[in-house]
């Protein structure tokens, strides 16, 4: 059964150390419906509030990179390795831009990352994602697609990532979701196992995603599985390849729940 939330279903954990900035930015949610809005100034008073993780706790962490204690990059790493905070909706608020400093966070499963400053437009944008991500939409069983029977292998060298990948299929009402860690241990699981659509990053150790593309296209007796690459590699030229080597659809990390479902429904239902 699909399950919606609403932008008043959000609880909500700022941690801005700026009070002016903290006010600009409950105003703004304000606006949006989203009024359980707690504020601290500290990661440490953040994990004090979150772990561990309840019914009445926040359900979405939007968080400033730079805090006192620690950055909003290595509080996202301590909330993914605990148990109960790993598939916490994470939105970072921040005005950096260098790729190598962001990289982290799009490989830790955040569900947008917030330029400051930001406009009401591209929070409600960082906002509906999030409310996609948390949402269980069960609405592919209307396309003649039983999922009950979907086989599903996620390959990407970050386990948060595997994670927030998992929790955006199985809110869609997937079950058979197998993952490997690279793409030397996803070839050996498409040689002994049958799947229906392979999900894969690019850049992974040992055999890369484009590696792992071709393989399944010109050697694998699983050929004409659907293949989506979720990636943040923003090399155009290297895209290209893969879209040359054959792969179904491309996403972005962070990616749209709602990207991911439109290319599930069509590659799936093609097949």
């Amino acid at each position: 059964m699909s399950s919606f939330y609403e932008p008043s279903d959000l609880r909500t954990l700022l941690i801005e150390p700026s009070l002016v900035q903290s006010k600009v930015m409950i105003c703004y949610l304000a606006e949006l419906g989203i009024t359980h809005v707690t504020r601290v100034d500290t990661a440490k008073a953040a994990l004090e509030l979150l772990i561990p993780l309840d019914d009445k706790s926040p359900n979405l962490v939007m968080s400033a990179l730079y805090l006192a204690d620690m950055t909003g990059i290595d509080l996202l790493n301590q909330l993914r390795n605990e148990e109960s905070t790993q598939n916490l909706a994470f939105i970072l608020i921040s005005s950096e831009t260098r790729p190598q400093v962001l990289e982290p966070v799009r490989q830790l499963g955040a569900c947008a990352i917030l330029p400051k400053p930001f406009t009401s437009e591209l929070l409600n944008q960082a906002l509906m994602i999030t409310l996609d991500y948390l949402s269980v939409d069960h609405s592919l069983d209307q396309h003649e697609i039983d999922l009950e029977f979907v086989r599903v292998l996620v390959v990407d060298d970050s386990r948060a990532a595997r994670n927030y990948m998992r929790k955006v299929l199985e809110n869609m009402g997937i079950r058979n979701i197998s993952e490997a860690e690279n793409g030397h241990a996803g070839k050996l699981l498409l040689e002994e196992n049958t799947f229906d659509l392979l999900i894969t990053d690019y850049n992974m150790p040992e055999m890369d995603g484009k590696e792992l593309v071709e393989y399944v296209r010109t050697q694998s007796w699983q050929s004409h599985i659907p293949i989506l690459m979720v990636s943040s590699e923003k090399d155009y030229g290297r895209l290209a390849a893969v879209e040359q080597a054959g792969v179904s659809g491309i996403c972005d990390k962070p990616f749209e729940p709602a990207m991911v479902k439109s290319l599930l429904e069509r590659v799936l239902s093609s097949h």
